[in-house]
């Protein structure tokens, strides 16, 4: 069974920096479209960045340039560098990836970006 656990979040000034990480117990081939969601308070979940085909990625227009998604095979895991943060970034990020036909979702990290 394929877990994932994301940690990195906390609280950062406007302009500043954090990398997220998330962990992929289990086989880290077995699961595949691995990416980054958050979710702010009264809004829908949203895609932040992901790994579509092979190596390929896809972000979100808002975090394009900032952002940058990553991940390392023999760890088994999965970052998400995220500069000249804003206070609009300000959500709970969680992984999330697709293995077999289930969608697999870490229990999410809170990143708030202070003014």
């Amino acid at each position: 069974q394929v877990q994932l656990v994301e940690s990195g979040g906390g609280l950062v000034q406007a302009g500043g920096s954090l990398r997220l990480s998330c962990a992929i117990s289990g086989s880290f081939l077995s699961i595949n479209n691995i990416g980054w969601y958050r979710q702010a308070p009264g809004k829908q979940r949203e895609l932040v960045a992901s790994f579509t085909t092979g190596s390929n990625t896809n972000y979100a227009t808002s975090v394009k340039g900032r952002f940058t998604i990553s991940r390392d095979n023999a760890k088994n895991m999965v970052y998400l560098q995220m500069n000249s943060l804003k206070p609009e970034d300000t959500a709970v990020y969680y992984c999330r990836g697709i293995s077999g036909s289930w969608y697999i979702w870490g229990q999410g990290t809170q990143v708030t970006v202070s003014s």
